[in-house]
Order: C-alpha cells, then structure tokens, then sequence
C-alpha cells in the first residue's frame, strides 16, 4: 500500500479491545522504528517507556485520576502504552554517549569528523541551552518527531493508536520516578485494536483542503 494510504485511513483510536494484545513482533517493530526517529543533529534526547500488564498500564492511569478521567479507559484497555519522554538536560554524558555510538556505528571516516561532528551538536545545544533559552521545548520538539514517526508507523502495522496530552505529568513523573532519571514524561501513545465503542474508526476523516494549506513558490 501506498503511504498516503496508510496516512488517510489512520484515525485516532477512541477505545480499544481489552482482550487483543499486539504480537511481540509487531512491537518489536515499532520499538526500531521509534529508535530510529529521526531529531536535530541526532540529539535523541528521549526515552521510551512501554507498559503492557494491568499492573504497569494502571500505574501510568493514575496521572488520569485529576482531570483526564476520560483517558483512564484507553490506557487499561490497550494492548499497550508507550510514554514518551524528554530528556531534563542535554548533559555532557549523554553528548558524549551519542558520540561514542556514531563513532562504533561508522560514521567517522576521520578524527576531524568526530571532532566536526561533536562541534555542530554542541553548537545547537548551546544555541538553546543560552542563547534561545528554550532547551527543554527544544528537546520536547524531538519527541514529537518520533511521536509522529510511531503513529503512522503503527497504522502500516494494522494497530490502532490513541496519542494523548491528557494527564498530569508530574504525578506520572513522580510514579514512574522519572525525574532521578534525568526525565520527563511528554507525550503517551495508548496501542491496541479499536474496540467496538470506537465511534472515532467509523467517521469519515476531515482534513482542510489541499488549497488552504499549499503553497507553491
């Protein structure tokens, strides 16, 4: 199928199956793509955390409990949930870290490269870090890249996805003690089947006309 394809028959999943769980291969595959989204400079300032049992989805639930009780019921329905988190700080550690995977992955033929490689990333940190003094927004923009990369990655895997803003962060934060981690929880992607009260799967998608949102120069 046709990429666009799969972009028009995506929907947002409004409540899920309980009693079908996405095989281990099928996560497995959006595991890598995840781990292979794209971020500036190939910062990858995120991480992934995957819930599949009653117990684990219903500790990521109660950041629903305050406001978003109408999430509750996606999260303990899904096959599974992913939070996605930003990075607190884009510290020397994990500069370095990226640095040293480039460097075993091949992609210095030189010294030089290395060096010109860890300069321009360090360049934009600083740029947002001091200058722009949007560092933690800048992170959060990378993992809305990969947000985007998971949801219709997920669609060309035949699974129903429900991305949500709807909790409080920092009692998901303080559950999954993401803050010693040196993390922040973002954005979660609830995962499964579409169940049968899923009104969302039998709308007609609606998207502003091609006119209104092109322009050709």
């Amino acid at each position: 199928m046709n990429i666009a394809e799969y972009a028009k028959r995506r929907h947002t999943a409004k409540a899920f199956d309980p009693s079908r769980s996405i095989p281990d291969e099928t996560i497995e595959v959006l595991r890598t793509v995840l781990r292979h989204s794209p971020s500036s400079v190939n910062s990858q300032p995120w991480h992934f955390i995957f819930a599949n049992s009653d117990e684990s989805k219903a500790r990521i639930a109660k950041a629903t409990q305050s406001g978003f009780a109408y999430n509750e019921a996606k999260i303990r329905n899904a096959s599974h949930v992913v939070v996605l988190c930003a990075r607190t700080d884009m510290d020397a550690d994990h500069l370095d870290a990226v640095l040293n995977q480039e460097q075993s992955d091949g992609r210095f033929a030189t010294s030089q490269g290395r060096e010109g490689q860890s300069n321009s990333r360090n360049h934009y940190v600083n740029l947002h870090r001091f200058d722009q003094k949007d560092l933690q927004h800048w992170m959060e923009k990378q993992v809305y890249l990969a947000l985007g990369t998971l949801l219709l990655s997920a669609e060309t895997q035949g699974v129903n996805a429900c991305p949500m803003e709807g909790f409080d962060p920092r009692v998901l934060d303080a559950e999954l003690g993401l803050h010693a981690q040196g993390l922040t929880s973002v954005v979660m992607v609830a995962l499964g089947y579409s169940g049968s009260e899923d009104f969302n799967a039998k709308l007609p998608k609606s998207r502003l006309p091609s006119v209104s949102i092109f322009t050709d120069i």
